[in-house]
């Protein structure tokens, strides 16, 4: 079974590279969102399996996003993304309901490994 994924970044060209990579390790993205608000959206609308979330985003961030999803009452597993390693920012999203933290510097390979190990999907 392929993994339906939603790709959160409010940078068109790391939201579009994202996407391009999980279809090259087998992921089927289905679709992407360029805002905290749209990300809401889009995951109540498309119901993925897994939500990759950039963290800071001008709208809303991943922490207000993680918030409303668990408000609906349907948080789909959510792996949260970042330019920074902040200890204190990875244990928030964990206690928002994010089931992984990790840092945009991982190669992509370790991504899809970190997606898949996840043991969500």
């Amino acid at each position: 079974m392929t993994e339906r994924i939603l790709v959160v970044d409010d940078h068109p060209l790391t939201r579009d590279a994202l996407a391009g990579l999980l279809t090259q390790h087998g992921f089927e993205v289905v679709g992407t969102a360029g805002s905290g608000e749209e990300a809401v959206d889009r995951a109540r609308e498309l119901q993925p399996q897994l939500v990759l979330l950039d963290l800071t985003m001008p709208d809303r961030d991943g922490y207000q996003v993680l918030k409303e999803l668990k408000e609906s009452g349907r948080v789909p597993p959510t792996i949260v993304v970042s330019a920074d390693s902040q200890t204190l920012a990875a244990e928030r999203v964990m206690q928002l309901g994010a089931v992984a933290f990790v840092k945009k510097s991982l190669k992509p390979a370790e991504l899809s490994d970190v997606l898949r190990r996840a043991g969500l999907l």
